[in-house]
């Protein structure tokens, strides 16, 4: 395997996974992107970022994106070489908007752009090596497949497939100043649930495919959850009563990921979109996007 080009970019976008009930499976891609440019170098590798996470993240060959980049080389059998990254981020981190499975799925795919035989580093490939790095394929499913994933792992390794999303389907992303890691946030849920918590989100997960396909009026009871948004309150107290608040009115709220950021679906028209920001009050930073694509090769 070569290496046949010296540069590429790459357009990955956010996500949001569980949407409910679809707990470690189901994700959506937003239309909130960072875009990536990688040059191959002589010497030392660097990386300059603008937006999210600048003067935060690793600088060099700790970077999450280059550690991605050289996962996809040495598992195609490819050269390395230094790595020159400049980085425009929207994704807020810390905030359960997929930003860690958006620069690794980033990586691998920069990673393809670079070989001779990018078949060797396909979609399967990618998906198995992010989520090596992520523990599971929820967020990097939506950040390469685009539009909403389910994802499951097998005796093959991680899975996923897209769901056609109805286009009158958008999203608005709530997002508080608190950060949270997603270990922190997995480390209040509990070891065994009552079986009929477990039953009635197998149910929604249904309701929740149905939904986002073909009957979008369907979305408040399709994304209620029983599993996992509960028990985390301990460590997102104001996002779980937002997630109350906002269902009491009759949208379509949730835990995006690990949280703490709230996502609310919408897909009918008159849904009173309109009076979300002011439920959610000025602490919060409202965002309404649409479905995102996968990710993309720029450059």
């Amino acid at each position: 395997m070569r290496l046949i080009a010296d540069r590429t970019a790459v357009r990955v976008p956010a996500t949001s996974a569980n949407l409910g009930p679809g707990f470690d499976a189901f994700g959506l891609a937003l239309a909130l992107h960072d875009v990536v440019e990688v040059r191959a170098v002589t010497g030392a590798s660097s990386v300059h970022v603008q937006g999210e996470g600048a003067g935060e993240v690793p600088d060099g060959e700790d970077h999450l994106v280059i550690r991605a980049i050289r996962a996809g080389l040495e598992y195609v059998g490819a050269p390395q070489a230094g790595l020159e990254l400049r980085c425009t981020n929207a994704i807020p981190h810390g905030r359960g908007l997929g930003s860690s499975a958006a620069a690794v799925v980033a990586g691998l795919v920069a990673a393809r752009a670079l070989v001779s035989e990018p078949e060797a580093l396909d979609d399967t490939s990618i998906l198995g090596l992010a989520t090596d790095f992520e523990g599971h394929p929820d967020n990097a499913a939506p950040a390469l497949l685009g539009a909403a994933t389910i994802a499951w792992i097998d005796h093959e390794g991680p899975r996923a497939v897209r769901l056609p999303v109805l286009e009158a389907i958008s999203a608005t992303v709530l997002v508080p100043q608190l950060r949270l890691s997603t270990s922190k946030a997995r480390s209040t849920l509990p070891g065994h649930v009552p079986h009929r918590d477990a039953a009635a989100n197998a149910g929604r997960s249904g309701l929740l495919t149905l939904a986002l396909t073909q009957r979008p009026d369907l979305l408040l009871a399709a994304t209620e959850d029983r599993l996992h948004q509960a028990y985390r309150a301990s460590v997102m107290p104001e996002s779980i009563a937002l997630v109350e608040r906002l269902r009491e009115r009759g949208h379509a709220a949730v835990v995006s990921g690990a949280g703490p950021s709230v996502l609310v679906l919408h897909g009918v028209e008159g849904d009173g979109r309109d009076e979300i920001g002011a439920i959610a009050g000025p602490t919060w930073r409202s965002s309404r996007l649409a479905v995102g694509r996968g990710v993309e090769i720029t450059g």
